[in-house]
């Protein structure tokens, strides 16, 4: 597992492993929630030294940005609606834990819930069960 708390700041191999690994991650999530080819960019911001940048994927309804804002409180996903892959400041913020991006079917649970957008897979019987 990626250590999501690990600092960024003034260490740019954590810096690349952070952005290739929440890169990946974003693809996921687009796969879990069955985004359409072209419904959506996936952007990387490396920024300044200091900070970690940011990891962005910005579907048509949905803009889901990742980055170390408040290592203090680990709130390091940001997720809002917003109406086309022009509109950069969108609806209301809502944050998830970093940790959240270790957990994909959870993560695209909470984008559907914050935004409408996707498709999540129903639990079955089995996982209702258990």
């Amino acid at each position: 597992m990626f250590d999501w708390s690990k600092s960024c700041s003034y260490d740019g191999e954590q810096k690349r492993r952070f952005h290739a690994t929440a890169r990946s991650r974003l693809k996921k999530l687009a796969a879990e929630l069955r985004l359409p080819a072209g419904s959506y960019d996936i952007r990387s911001n490396k920024a300044g030294i200091a900070v970690s940048g940011e990891v962005t994927l910005h579907h048509e309804r949905a803009y889901i940005q990742v980055g170390q804002f408040a290592l203090t409180s680990h709130h390091g996903i940001l997720i809002r609606t917003c109406e086309g892959r022009r509109d950069y400041t969108g609806g209301r913020n809502h944050f998830l834990d970093l940790d959240v991006l270790d957990d994909i079917p959870a993560l695209a649970a909470a984008v559907h819930a914050i935004t409408g957008v996707g498709q999540v897979a129903q639990a079955t019987a089995h996982d209702r069960a258990a």
